[in-house]
């Protein structure tokens, strides 16, 4: 069994909880790997089921808690203009100098991935890879995606959406509901939702600070600070090999996704049949066989 290690850093006026995964036996130029959870604001523990690639490739796998959530310090009352892509490029930045861990991967979900992305084109070195997983590289493209889902939602569900957008009653019970149906379709569909999942959730709606500062009410009403948010334009920066995988049921839709594939050198792609958004939960062994398979290829190579 793998090894687990939980502490914090100081960041920021408070603390960055992290965990690490060490394999009981470590495979010679198996690089580590740190997971960038999503949300903004919806803590490690969904995608904590990466922590499997510890065993299964002889890695140490490093998660955190982003500021502002989970177990990292929360700040409710900050301004809103604290929460902003570069304070999560700073914290990765400190994460790593102060675990030490010299050259690593970096795996990214969903605004883990788009955070990936911002990192990547800063050239920070001693990234050995960048997987985005279920990401958009503009808001504004995962906007049109969202609304072109949406429309093929059941006319009663469509309606509820709208009536309580428009009435700005998104926390009415019917609101909720009918945004479960999307969430059932294109985030997660395993239904019950795993625990894991539904403990990032409640966490988030405990304190959702950063989630509704950031992206807004849900998943596909974005009307937060990264509404006109794109890394388009600056993906040409991009200098290590670049995964990018998706569910076929994705909010991601190709659309999404597809200027990573075109503007990043070199990006390889893989889309899961029959999965969405949490590919990883729905698909958890696939998910690390093929995404372990890319890792595998750039392990201990150097960087550029």
């Amino acid at each position: 069994m793998s090894r687990i290690t939980e502490s914090t850093m100081p960041f920021q006026d408070g603390q960055t909880w992290y965990r690490i995964t060490e394999p009981d036996h470590p495979v010679a130029g198996a690089l580590p790997l740190v997971v960038l959870h999503g949300g903004p604001g919806m803590a490690h523990d969904y995608v904590r089921n990466l922590e499997a690639f510890a065993d299964e490739t002889g890695r140490t796998v490093v998660h955190h808690d982003q500021f502002g959530c989970g177990r990292s310090s929360h700040r409710p009352d900050a301004p809103a203009d604290l929460w902003q892509p570069q304070l999560f490029v700073d914290e990765y930045l400190a994460l790593v100098a102060h675990l030490g861990l010299g050259e690593h991967h970096v795996l990214g979900q969903s605004w883990g991935g788009m955070l990936g992305a911002e990192i990547a084109v800063r050239r920070p070195g001693g990234i050995a890879s960048l997987s985005i997983c279920n990401s958009p590289a503009s808001m504004q493209l995962w906007v049109d995606g969202a609304a072109e889902l949406r429309a093929q939602l059941p006319a009663d569900v469509q309606a509820a959406l709208i009536r309580h957008e428009d009435a700005g009653t998104v926390e009415d019970p019917e609101y909720v509901a009918a945004t479960q149906v999307f969430y059932e379709r294109h985030v997660c569909r395993v239904v019950p939702m795993p625990a894991d999942f539904v403990a990032s959730e409640e966490q988030m709606e405990a304190e959702p600070t950063v989630y509704h500062t950031m992206n807004g009410p849900n998943e596909f009403h974005v009307i937060g600070s990264l509404r006109d948010w794109s890394v388009i334009d600056r993906l040409h920066r991009v200098d290590v090999p670049t995964f990018v995988v998706a569910g076929e049921h994705d909010e991601a839709t190709p659309a999404t996704w597809q200027p990573f594939v075109e503007q990043i050198p070199d990006a390889r792609h893989h889309v899961f049949p029959g999965a969405s958004h949490c590919t990883h939960l729905e698909q958890p062994e696939e998910f690390r066989r093929v995404v372990g398979a890319f890792l595998a290829d750039d392990d201990a190579q150097p960087t550029g």
